[in-house]
């Protein structure tokens, strides 16, 4: 996690990769929408840091939202937009096996302008959603389809088999899910030896 202003992040980026400052950053691309998207969050009374080198907006200190860009669209990205009250179906999921998580993407700033109201009722919601202490039901790490490379190491390695299990199950999930997320075999099992000193260490993929 990181700090700093939005204000820097909108001038020079996220500092998480070596385009940050150039015209190349997606940030620049995205400026005028993620400015946009900024001010509702605001408006709706939201307070403002920067974690995860990204523009996040808390209640309570609790987190609600992030602004952000990826290289096709910016974004709100809710954390637990999946109890979003959404009868337009606006909201997407962040990834394939993202259970909580919710996007709302725009690719140009008449999108934004024209959703505003609906985008401040979303925020207003998730604000609720957070101060009433909701929780999002989660699937049991028992009924995820593991990576095929995982459960073969899983089996082969009683070691590292009883290092992964005894991690917590939301642990277990974000390394099934970052190991799943990549599409080639190849890099599915590489992920796995980078993360492997971690899990024998007993240690979450954000832990340090």
């Amino acid at each position: 996690m990181t700090t700093g202003s939005v204000d820097t992040y909108l001038a020079i980026g996220c500092g998480r990769c070596s385009l940050g400052g150039t015209p190349q950053c997606k940030v620049y691309k995205w400026q005028a929408e993620l400015v946009a998207l900024r001010g509702i969050a605001l408006n709706a009374g939201l307070t403002e840091e920067v974690k995860w080198g990204q523009p996040t907006y808390t209640v309570d200190g609790k987190n609600v939202l992030i602004v952000t860009c990826f290289n096709d669209f910016a974004s709100v990205n809710f954390f637990k937009g999946s109890l979003i009250n959404d009868p337009q179906k606006l909201l997407v999921k962040s990834g394939p096996n993202s259970e909580a998580s919710r996007l709302l993407k725009y690719t140009n700033l008449d999108q934004i302008i024209a959703q505003e109201d609906l985008i401040k009722n979303y925020m207003l919601q998730a604000v609720e959603i957070e101060q009433a202490g909701l929780k999002v039901a989660s699937k049991p790490v028992s009924e995820l389809e593991l990576p095929e490379e995982l459960t073969q190491i899983l089996e082969q390695d009683p070691v590292f088999n009883k290092a992964f299990f005894s991690l917590s199950p939301s642990k277990q999930k974000g390394y099934i899910f970052h190991i799943a997320g990549a599409k080639q075999s190849a890099t599915r099992a590489s992920r796995i030896e980078t993360c492997m000193p971690k899990i024998l260490a007993g240690k979450g993929m954000m832990d340090r």
